[in-house]
């Protein structure tokens, strides 16, 4: 299992990466699958860095990625365009060089619904989050080695971060859990 992404991949807003998203969904496949895994994620990450990193890491067997990233997309402007791009670079990266046979791709999350984020601000940064996953969508409709998951966890004060940007481990342990079940669906 290699996860790759940004901060949310990484686990930020939550106290280890046991409540982190990693921590949870190999928590939850442990009582199925023997699970050797591997994070690649870091605060800040866009499509642009996780290829850049991928690119440069050794080649070695995966069966299943799951990408989590997309908001510093959206935060920082990524055009439809390059973001199509990037996603169709880092799909055959992952075949080919990694051997991948299931990607799964993390919805972006309603940032609309961030109490970080002030109105209209908000409101903008969701619309473009909606059309990310409309994209992202469209790539996993062409492509049966791939599948969006949509994120659909509660958007209450008690399932984020104190930040109120990041998932809390509430959200962590329902997101680790559908990708769980994901992964036992497809294998």
């Amino acid at each position: 299992l290699l996860i790759v992404g940004d901060s949310s991949a990484a686990g930020v807003g939550a106290s280890t990466q046991d409540n982190g998203l990693s921590g949870q969904l190999v928590s939850h496949l442990r009582s199925t699958f023997q699970v050797n895994w591997e994070l690649r994620a870091k605060t800040g990450h866009a499509v642009k860095e996780v290829l850049e990193e991928l690119e440069a890491a050794s080649a070695e067997p995966f069966d299943v990625t799951l990408i989590a990233v997309g908001v510093n997309d959206v935060t920082g402007r990524t055009s439809s365009k390059v973001w199509n791009a990037q996603h169709a670079k880092l799909v055959t990266l992952l075949k080919n060089k990694f051997g991948v046979r299931h990607i799964l791709f993390s919805s972006l999350p309603p940032m609309h619904r961030f109490p970080a984020l002030p109105q209209p601000l908000r409101w903008y940064l969701g619309m473009r989050a909606k059309q990310l996953n409309g994209l992202l969508q469209k790539i996993a409709d062409a492509d049966s080695q791939c599948e969006l998951l949509q994120m659909n966890f509660p958007f209450e004060i008690q399932y984020m971060a104190t930040d109120g940007f990041h998932p809390g481990p509430l959200a962590y342990a329902l997101w680790g859990r559908r990708v769980a079940d994901t992964i036992r669906r497809r294998i």
